[in-house]
C-alpha cells in the first residue's frame, strides 16, 4: 500500500512540473532564412528585428540583439511575443531595406519560419 502511495505522489509531482518544463522548452521562435536575388543563401548577414515601423525606419530599439546568419543563411530569434515584426537584413552592399519585411501572425510556442530576399542597393 505504501509503495502505491509513493508512486501516486511521484506521478502527481511529475504532472505539476511538466507544464513549466514545456513552457521553457516551447517558446515562440522565428527562424529567418536569408537569400539573394538568385535564391542562394547569404552567410554572415546581419538580421535585426524591430517592434514597429518607426523604430525600423530609424534603425533604433531592436527587439533583441542583431544576429548573423549561419552557413545555411539562417538565424533564429527566441522568446518572442505574438505581434508584427519588422526585419532589416544587411550584408556588404546588399539589403532588404528598400521593400522591408513585415512578419506577422506568429504562432505561439512554435517555430515560425520566414524567408527574406536581399539585393544590391
Amino acid at each position: 500500500m505504501r509503495k502505491y502511495l509513493v508512486v501516486l505522489l511521484l506521478a502527481i509531482a511529475a504532472v505539476g512540473i511538466k507544464p513549466e518544463a514545456q513552457a521553457q522548452i516551447f517558446n515562440t521562435k522565428l527562424k529567418i532564412t536569408v537569400v539573394d536575388d538568385l535564391g542562394n543563401v547569404v552567410v554572415a548577414a546581419r538580421v535585426t528585428l524591430y517592434a514597429n515601423a518607426a523604430d525600423y525606419k530609424a534603425e533604433k530599439n531592436p527587439v533583441q540583439e542583431s544576429l548573423l546568419t549561419s552557413k545555411k543563411g539562417v538565424v533564429t530569434f527566441k522568446k518572442l511575443t505574438r505581434k508584427e515584426y519588422y526585419v532589416r537584413v544587411e550584408k556588404d552592399d546588399m539589403t532588404n531595406a528598400g521593400g522591408g519585411e513585415i512578419i506577422s501572425d506568429l504562432e505561439m510556442k512554435k517555430l515560425n519560419k520566414a524567408n527574406v530576399v536581399i539585393s544590391e542597393l
